[in-house]
C-alpha cells in the first residue's frame, strides 16, 4: 500500500499562520501588560529608554533578571494590582 504524499506547502502555510497568530497574541499581551502596570502613563520615549536600560543592565548584571522575575511573579500572583506597595520598596520619609 502506497503512502499518501505530504503536502509540505500546506504544512508550511499552517505553521506560518500559527507563528503569525502567536506573534499577534504576544504583541497584544505586551500592550495589556503596559496598561495594567500603569506604564502607559509614561511617555513612549521614557518607556523605551527604561526597557533599553533594563536590557543593558541584564547583560551586565544577570542576577537583576532573577530579581525582576520574582517581582513580576509577585505582581501576577497579586492579580496585577497597581499602586500596591511591594516589600522591596522604601517608604518615603
Amino acid at each position: 500500500m502506497a503512502r499518501k504524499p505530504r503536502d509540505y506547502d500546506a504544512e508550511l502555510q499552517a505553521l506560518m499562520e500559527k507563528a503569525k497568530k502567536v506573534k499577534t497574541q504576544k504583541t497584544t499581551q505586551l500592550g495589556e501588560l503596559i496598561q495594567v502596570t500603569g506604564a502607559d502613563a509614561l511617555p513612549i520615549e521614557a518607556l523605551a529608554g527604561a526597557l533599553l536600560a533594563a536590557l543593558e543592565q541584564s547583560k551586565k548584571q544577570p542576577e537583576a533578571v532573577a530579581r525582576w522575575t520574582e517581582r513580576g511573579q509577585t505582581f501576577f500572583q497579586e492579580g496585577g494590582k497597581r499602586g500596591k506597595k511591594s516589600s522591596t520598596s522604601n517608604p518615603a520619609p
